[in-house]
């Protein structure tokens, strides 16, 4: 396989960055993968806030249970990657001292190699791309080198995508409001700040976010009833 030159990675980069949303650039960021290194399968783990961390993507079954493994178990190179190595190369999964309980069973899964990489901003770690060979011995250093580089795109284009949706998020909920406000001071007489005011305070009553909130009084045509 020829590796990637410096127009593949801008190629991919700009492809990415086109993505209309979360969902589709991390299916294109482990399309890519396959297509920029040697792997059989790829994965994508994202890790949330408070730790948790959840695969987001993953090519075949056994990927998303071998990475899965790895969250249970608390053990294996993604889990390094998550900690904040920027790469993990497992060689053969069947006998790497390292992870005695994840090893033998992504082995019995038919992966034998791996390499994680960290997807990370200056300041966040956003997750790991865990790449999977059949045999053992299928990475090599010039294979982390290209990873690492793939990797560091792929970072930039989530982060973009995930403020992009955030924004429209942010966009949609306020718009939703500014509806649920009309609703209310037409129905009831209020002005704009005290019908802002009442959906703050049915939020906070009912412990729901003020987004549902105003869909409600959308599709109802009046407050939600208080427990």
């Amino acid at each position: 396989m020829t590796e990637p030159d410096a127009s593949d990675f801008a190629e991919m980069a700009l492809a990415l960055h086109e993505e209309p949303d979360v969902e589709q650039t991390l299916e294109r960021v482990v399309e890519y993968a396959q297509q920029a290194t040697v792997c059989d399968d790829a994965g994508l783990v994202l890790q949330h806030g408070q730790g948790r961390v959840e695969t987001a993507v993953a090519t075949d079954p056994r990927v998303r249970k071998a990475d899965e493994l790895q969250t249970e178990l608390d053990e294996g190179p993604c889990m390094l990657a998550l900690d904040g190595q920027s790469s993990v190369l497992v060689t053969d999964t069947a006998d790497d001292p390292r992870w005695s309980r994840w090893g033998p069973r992504a082995a019995e899964l038919g992966l034998r190699s791996v390499l994680s990489v960290r997807l990370h901003t200056a300041h966040t770690t956003l997750g790991a791309l865990n790449l999977y060979g059949t045999r053992p011995g299928m990475f090599d250093d010039d294979d982390v080198d290209v990873a690492e580089i793939f990797g560091r795109h792929a970072s930039i284009a989530l982060a973009s995508a995930r403020e992009e949706d955030g924004l429209r998020q942010a966009i949609g909920a306020r718009h939703l409001i500014g509806l649920a406000q009309g609703i209310l001071m037409e129905r009831y007489g209020l002005d704009a700040d005290r019908a802002f005011a009442v959906l703050r305070r049915y939020s906070r009553h009912t412990n729901v976010k003020l987004r549902a909130v105003a869909e409600r009084v959308i599709a109802t045509g009046r407050l939600p009833e208080e427990p």
